[in-house]
């Protein structure tokens, strides 16, 4: 299917106006400040967050020679990091008493923070401090994600590999070349990005705390592994009580009598409790057979455009009408901002400042031109961006938008999602600067048999932003026009053509999809946080998905329905972790109030050591005050599947597999099964039931080594020492 947007070709372009960022004078201006010092050229180190960012950067700079790690050329060193390089070291690097959970060595809380290099990222970060230390690198620029996590990201590396060389901060809204060039033009002193780093680097640790001290008491207490965390409980808390809500829920009947009017419409009563009462009005119109129209009101409304997109509003949205998880819509637009097509994605922001109104306006015009969109008459005093500038509400970054770039990329050689995605951004950002809907609402009350009956109408005076998102979105939303008009009614009586008796019943509350979910992590403890407070709720727009991803992942929210609306029910193993958990832990306001604190570090206005201080305190009173719950044992019994082949003893499901509840025995099928990994298979939960009762299960379609298929069964045995062995037992022969 060909993209919806294509340029259109009736219509002329207009004159689109750009300013003037030359690559080669930035060039230039950093290759004539560099001097040689003993015969050496002196070279700028670039660090990025990811090799595809890094190689933007290095096309831009000119640094065009490929080494191992990095790239150079033109005065530059551009080079990588590969996510976290540096993480926080385990407890047991602290005291190796660690190794064991025990509550007795509880808190534990680092006085002198330990870090170590990821195992798997070695290399790259012996690369990049190779490079930190190299004589000719004299500065090194942070060009990292423009956000909190890229400024820890850079920073723990630098400290790790030892350096002391002055760097300055790369901080973008868009990869388009013109936006780099200006960016490096441009850079910024690193102390302006200090308190975002101390905001980091408290986020983390707390984290780290509650995560590793509430997780290992807990798991103490119950004999079980637990994971708790400081953003990932709460979260889950909210879905078990709200499918405690659903389940407590009793539906109340109630019953409306529809009055079918020769007018042309239908008038409904109230709401009736006592159907008798509700047949017994239904009998009386019917003799009756007219209605006597009491009033008729209309009034114009209107409804304004909504606001561009920041990251959790374009999530809310994708997973509504594509049925995208926040973790997917987040990837989709993370690819397609590295690809030069949309802004910065994980802001926080619906608005832009009023230094880039005129950019907007610029954009917009050229969206028009590009979707073959007539523009609307415009009212010169007042600029049609105007509503969407705000500067106290942009922060980082500004909102989400689609970049010039796009309009000459091939937008039909992306993958779906990324298409649709971006089709979002498209819309929002021309709904944004679109006049309001206005529509002419009527209402029309009637009576019959001493009872009142009421008809809404609505017509449409000027589609608007609605318009735009007709256009654009036409094949997403997929919706028919909802507004009717009531006719008009000249006559004090209308005749009563039927009535009709409706049968209907209260709802309980929905389950939790991702958009719903994403907007109650975003609004939490709202009600209870102090007047002004910009950022509430759970989490930031940038880790929101991943707390829902960690969440099914490790077991305690499965996602179920259909592939375009599913729900997110928490699990037996869920509901068992919660019905355990303190409330400050569950608490949604303790997590909000952390969310707010750190932001007041980020702006200066609070000190890390305050933040550190309260958060030690709480774990520690944590661990002090908390007791094993009465009445939970039967709920925290993890559930039990089969037989141990090898003693005897129960098998219990965990988070990593099958695992024989015999502390002494070795037998456990894991989940992660190499074995059945190479026949392109997994263990799932009806493997391990089959293997477990019959000692063998029956697969289809296995692949060889060179990609046939076949079919076999998996006999399953028992080494010497307890632990699962498996062989193959062909059919027809063998593959």
């Amino acid at each position: 299917m060909k993209f919806l947007w294509r340029m259109s070709r009736r219509r002329p372009a207009r004159r689109i106006t750009q300013k003037n960022n030359s690559i080669g004078g930035v060039c230039r201006l950093t290759y004539c400040n560099q001097k040689q010092i003993g015969g050496i050229l002196i070279a700028k180190l670039i660090v990025a967050e990811k090799p595809s960012v890094a190689m933007s950067y290095a096309k831009v700079l000119g640094a065009t020679n490929r080494k191992d790690g990095y790239l150079e050329g033109n005065g530059y060193l551009v080079s990588w990091c590969v996510g976290h390089l540096v993480e926080l070291a385990p407890p047991n690097i602290y005291d190796a008493r660690y190794v064991k959970w025990s509550i007795a060595d509880l808190p534990i809380l680092p006085e002198r923070w330990q870090y170590l290099v990821s195992s798997s990222t070695k290399k790259q970060f012996g690369i990049l401090q190779k490079l930190m230390h190299r004589p000719d690198v004299d500065s090194i620029v942070n060009s990292c994600d423009a956000g909190r996590e890229g400024e820890l990201i850079f920073r723990l590396v630098y400290q790790q590999a030892g350096c002391k060389k002055p760097f300055s901060r790369l901080w973008l809204s868009s990869m388009e070349e013109s936006a780099i060039r200006e960016g490096f033009a441009h850079l910024k002193p690193s102390t302006e990005y200090d308190a975002l780093y101390n905001a980091a680097l408290c986020r983390e640790r707390a984290d780290w705390m509650v995560g590793i001290n509430a997780s290992r008491l807990f798991s103490c207490l119950y004999g079980q592994p637990l994971a708790v965390g400081r953003v990932m409980t709460p979260v889950l808390a909210m879905t078990v009580v709200r499918e405690a809500a659903i389940a407590a829920f009793v539906p109340e009947k109630f019953y409306t009598v529809d009055l079918e009017l020769t007018s042309g419409c239908t008038a409904s009563s109230r709401r009736i409790p006592e159907k008798a009462v509700a047949e017994k009005l239904m009998e009386a119109c019917r003799k009756e057979m007219v209605a006597t129209i009491q009033r008729i009101t209309r009034k114009e409304k209107s409804e304004n455009p909504p606001p561009l997109y920041d990251l959790t509003t374009l999530q809310r949205d994708a997973n509504r009408l594509l049925g995208y998880s926040a973790q997917q819509t987040l990837d989709y637009v993370q690819s397609l901002y590295e690809k030069k097509l949309t802004t910065y994605p994980r802001t926080d922001s619906c608005y832009i400042t009023d230094d880039d109104e005129e950019m907007l306006e610029e954009l917009t015009e050229a969206l028009e031109v590009f979707l073959d969109i007539t523009p609307e008459d415009v009212d010169e005093a007042v600029p049609r961006t105007r509503r969407t500038v705000n500067r106290e509400k942009v922060t980082d970054h500004h909102a989400i938008l689609p970049t010039r770039s796009m309009l000459q990329a091939d937008l039909d050689a992306l993958p779906k999602g990324e298409q649709n995605v971006l089709k979002l951004i498209i819309a929002r950002t021309l709904m944004a600067v679109s006049k309001p809907f206005r529509y002419l609402e009527t209402l029309l009350t009637t009576e019959c048999a001493g009872e009142e009956f009421t008809a809404k109408g609505k017509e449409i005076l000027e589609e608007g932003w609605k318009a735009v998102e007709r256009k654009v979105l036409a094949d997403i939303l997929n919706r028919k026009q909802e507004l009717t008009a009531l006719p008009n009614a000249a006559e004090n009586e209308c005749g009563i053509l039927n009535a009709e008796l409706k049968e209907g019943q209260t709802s309980p509350p929905k389950h939790f999809t991702e958009d719903l979910l994403l907007h109650a992590m975003e609004t939490a403890s709202a009600d209870s946080m102090p007047e002004g407070v910009e950022r509430q709720g759970i989490g930031t727009p940038a880790t929101r998905a991943a707390t829902i991803e960690k969440l099914v992942q490790k077991g305690f929210l499965e996602r179920k329905g259909s592939k375009k609306t599913k729900v997110l029910l928490p699990t037996d193993k869920g509901k068992a972790l919660i019905t355990v958990m303190p409330e400050e832990i569950q608490s949604p306001e303790m997590t909000a109030d952390w969310e707010t604190k750190l932001l007041q570090i980020e702006r200066g206005e609070m000190e890390p050591s305050e933040f550190m201080t309260e958060i030690n305190t709480m774990i520690t009173e944590l661990v002090k005050n908390t007791e094993m719950k009465k009445g939970v044992n039967a709920l925290m019994k993890n559930k039990i599947i089969g037989v141990c082949p090898n003693c005897g003893a129960n098998v219990v499901e965990r988070e990593k597999g099958w695992f024989c509840e015999n502390r002494e025995c070795r037998f456990v099928l894991w989940k992660d099964n190499a074995f059945l990994k190479r026949l392109g298979k997994r263990m799932d939960a009806h493997v391990a039931d089959k293997l477990l009762r019959d000692g063998r299960v029956r697969l289809k379609d296995c692949k060889s080594a060179k990609g046939k298929t076949y079919n076999a069964t998996v006999l399953l045995s028992c080494e010497a020492d307890g632990r699962s062995k498996f062989s193959l037992e062909f059919e027809n022969g063998g593959c």
